[in-house]
């Protein structure tokens, strides 16, 4: 056993220019190689079938799989032996009790956040599947909710079996656009790179929380802490290399402001996706009269100049109304504090709304995760909120501080 594995990741050392540019060539050798197996001995679409009937954990593995497939699943079956899991139920608490608004971050923060970074804007537009946004907002909910069930790590839960499919997914993305001489590696770096996993990992975690503060949500430090633990742990579950993770939510910081600040800006890949994100949406709400809340939220938790890149449509009236939105969940939260049926109320609320949005995305399906042989063009706990104990986000980057 090794020191990591004995008493957990080391800290991350200080990212640099030069760092980011070495994660830029790394993969992840463990799914690259199970994957490149598969292909060169044409197994994929028969693993892909048979995984359709393997979806929870401590299932049988099933009969006919092939010997690298099951090689590394059976590898990969257990979640990192340094987990706290103490730490790992404060996180989903604190998913219970936010659940709507992560929600939201995710749908209307994250998400752009992928977009308005061309290279990975161009990746996303590079396979077939993710033409049609709704499946890649289902998957995204769809995991999340995995991973925030209680007894997620235990047997018969989804979220082992989906992070490693969505981990074989990331590899053969790399394969397809490697092979078909589709990515420009020297300029572009690997696909899915270690560095885009990680930028990935921040946009699910420390830009989620930027997003709560940003709508006046108030959290704990330690429910902050406990829901970035988490998706420390999915980094390392879905093949990111320990030794350059962010370690803490102020390594997060740093990692998060250098990569935006390397990669972010306009790119025709962005508008197009962003604006799919916004018809999604506009289909979900019913009716008319409330769609341009839509663009209006990305616009006031992306900022302008990112939401300019994104062509996101401009309104005066909804982008002025949308600012209130701190003031509302504040009186909501306020509620929410003072009376317990009022907190049960609200968290039934949150909780009956994510399941009916992560219903119209998945239209009650179960989302698959295959390995694409081709590219084409209930809750019920609730957790008391510590207000004399709120988070705010670690302060940004000191060199970063002047940008726009």
């Amino acid at each position: 056993m090794t020191t990591t594995e004995a008493t957990g990741p080391a800290p991350a050392p200080r990212y640099t220019e030069d760092r980011l540019d070495a994660l830029r060539l790394l993969g992840d050798e463990l799914a690259d190689a199970t994957v490149a197996e598969l292909f060169a001995r044409g197994e994929a679409g028969r693993f892909n079938t048979l995984m359709r009937w393997f979806a929870t954990a401590g299932q049988d593995l099933p009969e006919g799989l092939p010997d690298v497939a099951r090689d590394y699943l059976e590898a990969t079956a257990m979640p990192p032996s340094w987990v706290d899991w103490g730490e790992m139920e404060r996180a989903r608490l604190f998913f219970i009790d936010n659940n709507v608004h992560i929600s939201t971050a995710l749908s209307f923060a994250s998400m752009p956040a992928c977009y308005v970074v061309p290279h990975v804007a161009k990746l996303l537009s590079a396979t077939h599947s993710l033409d049609y946004p709704s499946r890649r907002m289902a998957e995204t909910g769809q995991f999340t909710v995995y991973l925030m069930q209680p007894g997620a790590f235990e047997a018969g839960s989804r979220f082992i079996p989906a992070a490693q499919k969505v981990r074989l997914l990331h590899a053969a993305i790399r394969h397809h656009l490697g092979r078909d001489d589709r990515w420009d590696v020297p300029a572009l770096g690997v696909p899915i790179c270690q560095e885009d996993m990680i930028g990935g990992q921040m946009m699910f975690s420390i830009q989620v929380l930027d997003a709560l503060h940003r709508l006046g949500i108030h959290m704990s430090n330690e429910g902050a802490d406990a829901y970035f633990y988490a998706w420390r742990v999915v980094g390392a579950m879905l093949g990111i290399d320990l030794a350059h993770m962010p370690a803490d939510l102020a390594q997060a910081r740093a990692f998060s402001d250098l990569y935006m600040a390397r990669h972010m800006g306009p790119s025709p890949e962005g508008v197009r996706l962003t604006r799919q994100l916004v018809d999604l949406y506009e289909e979900v709400v019913p009716g008319t009269l409330f769609d341009p809340v839509v663009p209006a939220m990305i616009r006031f938790l992306v900022g302008n100049t990112a939401a300019d890149w994104l062509d996101v449509p401009r309104s005066r009236t909804w982008d002025t109304a949308v600012r209130m939105a701190p003031a509302v969940l504040g009186v909501l939260e306020t509620i929410e504090d003072r009376s317990p049926f009022g907190a049960w109320a609200l968290d039934r609320l949150g909780h009956y709304t994510t399941v009916f949005e992560l219903s119209a995305l998945t239209r009650g399906r179960v989302m698959q995760y295959a390995i694409p042989e081709e590219l084409k063009g209930e809750y019920g706990v609730t957790s008391a909120k510590a207000r004399l104990d709120r988070w705010t986000p670690p302060p940004v980057t000191p060199e970063r501080a002047t940008g726009g």
